[in-house]
């Protein structure tokens, strides 16, 4: 038999006047077992999030937005789109490519994920993500790269 060891999570709630019978910043504790698996989990599923970086097709640059965007892109560097989901980045790279929520440059000109330039900082909670997508997109556009963000 599998013994799981048992921790207690106290919630407080603040409650708004609905009624006459609760009065307005009233604040009701309720504390519950839970297995420390389900802890564990929960507490996962807050840094669940991902950046992650797509390499296109240099057929791209054929794009005169693509181009605009990028005026001091360097010829032999790659052409890229960095983007943030709470998938996993390979389950997001497919869902571009089947179409569903595609970028519009993904689906055409994206070739393979570049995990070197992301892998070592997922996973993150959502305003991490937000932020390192924008900062991982300007440093691989200050270095050279054809870069697009949604």
């Amino acid at each position: 038999m599998v013994e799981l060891s048992v921790c207690t999570v106290t919630v407080t709630i603040e409650l708004m006047a609905l009624d006459c019978r609760v009065s307005a910043g009233f604040i009701a504790e309720y504390t519950m077992p839970i297995t420390c698996t389900h802890l564990k989990a929960f507490m996962e599923r807050r840094d669940h999030y991902h950046v992650y970086v797509i390499e296109l097709s240099k057929d791209v640059l054929y794009e005169g937005k693509f181009k605009r965007c990028n005026p001091d892109y360097v010829t032999d560097k790659p052409c890229v789109y960095v983007g943030m989901t709470g998938l996993d980045p390979d389950v997001r790279f497919d869902k571009h490519n089947a179409g569903i929520q595609s970028n519009r440059y993904v689906k055409p000109y994206g070739l393979r994920l570049l995990p070197d330039l992301y892998e070592g900082f997922n996973p993150m909670p959502y305003e991490e993500a937000c932020d390192k997508e924008v900062e991982i997109g300007i440093d691989l556009r200050s270095a050279g790269f054809g870069v697009w963000q949604a």
